[in-house]
């Protein structure tokens, strides 16, 4: 590929980045790193440029889209089949679903797909090389800073890679994470999952997202391209005998008895088949140390059931990029633009951080939720509210301070009607029935 024509067999390699991970929040930073003029190197264990990640829904929600336009992906993601969704999410009161054209739209594209194109874009960006097959096995230190990493091929060849600036990018389990010394966080989860793509049944909203909050278990379908659609359900830890004695069976049961959720019985698995994960405990790391900086799921690794992990990726990327280009370049101090990007990322992920950690836990909704989300049934306004908020848009203050007084107004102007004669109101007043 190119930008990979160097194997790293060997020696002692010498830029201003070397990044562990050649995913999708590696290869973000390694191309806007590159186009700010920084040298990097992006070090992968997988030998294969078509390597992509199984478990995943793929959602990139809408919060990461102005990423995806900087990097200029999103049209050839539209142009390899990406669909474009907004979100509809089923509770116990009905629809939730903003009115069209209120909330931006996310993305919606096969890992098979995303991973490589990714790759290949960062291998063509002038100042980046990707080198693949290479497993990191240390991590350098000078003067109490991180200052690269040792990687080793498959053949057990070794290479020295040095930079100022490490970047971990590689998932939950970061090897950097663990070598570096890196002290986590975790926070347990109560919920596990299945999912996989199947054809020839399409839910009822497409080509939006459905997500059905079964209180307090879930499952969603997230069309996508190639007409696949990718069903998954995430039950509560009890129901794991019944998942592992057979999954398709307990997967076809759970959306059969969920409702307005499509029959998958007459629907057809794909080779992939079904794809599970039951230990996803939440972890959280301090984003950067002296000459280390991490990114997406290597700095924070939380529920899946949000479908958070792609969009974050992109945009923890792009914020850490933006914070350090300068220093790389000469033009200031790297440790200055890493307590900018440190600050950053717990002001715009640390109220999402723990209210999805504290939801993981597998328990039911509490009253504050429950009264907006059967708020957001009857409002539109709400419901706008609450589509930003569960696209992360925005962050959870303003959405209480926002849709809670208009929620309270709501179900009050509901229960009233209901009490005059069961009619729960006008759109004039701000409610509306079910979408």
């Amino acid at each position: 590929m190119a930008g990979s024509e160097r194997d790293g067999r060997g020696g002692t390699r010498s830029y201003d980045a070397v990044i562990v991970g050649g995913s999708l929040a590696g290869c973000a930073t390694a191309m806007l790193l590159g186009r700010a003029g920084a040298r990097v190197a992006v070090v992968e264990k997988s030998p294969d440029p078509a390597a992509y990640k199984r478990i995943c829904s793929h959602f990139i929600q809408a919060s990461a889209v102005p990423t995806l336009e900087r990097l200029e992906l999103l049209e050839p993601m539209e142009a390899a089949g990406a669909v474009r969704p907004r979100l509809r999410v089923r509770v116990p009161w009905g629809w939730v679903a903003a009115p069209p054209g209120r909330v931006a739209r996310g993305v919606n594209l096969r890992r098979s797909k995303l991973d490589p194109m990714l790759r290949e874009r960062a291998a063509a960006t002038p100042g980046v090389e990707v080198l693949l097959g290479q497993a990191v096995r240390e991590v350098r230190r000078a003067g109490g800073r991180v200052a690269g990493v040792v990687a080793r091929d498959r053949d057990g060849v070794e290479t020295v890679f040095e930079a100022p600036l490490t970047i971990g990018a590689d998932g939950r389990d970061s090897s950097v994470v663990g070598l570096a010394g890196v002290k986590e966080k975790t926070h347990p989860h109560g919920r596990f999952v299945y999912g996989g793509y199947f054809e020839g049944v399409t839910p009822r909203h497409a080509p939006d997202a459905s997500v059905w909050m079964r209180d307090p278990e879930w499952s969603a379908a997230f069309p996508t391209d190639g007409g696949l659609t990718l069903y998954a359900v995430m039950p509560t830890l009890d129901r794991l005998p019944e998942f592992k004695a057979d999954p398709v069976a307990a997967m076809l049961d759970y959306f059969e008895a969920a409702p307005d959720a499509p029959s998958l019985r007459s629907a057809t698995l794909t080779d992939d088949g079904l794809l599970g994960k039951i230990d996803m405990t939440n972890r959280v790391r301090t984003p950067t140390a002296p000459g280390l900086a991490l990114v997406g799921d290597a700095a924070l690794a939380t529920d899946p059931l949000f479908g958070i992990g792609c969009g974050w990726a992109f945009q923890t990327a792009e914020w850490l990029a933006d914070s350090v280009a300068p220093a790389l370049r000469g033009e200031g101090e790297l440790e200055a633009g890493l307590r900018r990007y440190r600050r950053l990322h717990r002001r715009r992920l640390g109220g999402h951080a723990w209210s999805i950690h504290d939801y993981a836990t597998g328990r039911k909704l509490q009253p504050p939720e429950r009264l907006i989300f059967s708020a957001a049934v009857r409002n539109p306004r709400v419901a706008t509210i609450f589509e930003t908020y569960g696209t992360r848009q925005i962050g959870p203050a303003r959405m209480i301070a926002t849709a809670m007084p208009l929620a309270a107004a709501t179900n009050a102007r509901h229960s009233l009607g209901q009490r005059r004669g069961g009619r729960p109101g006008k759109l004039g007043d701000g409610v509306e029935k079910a979408a």
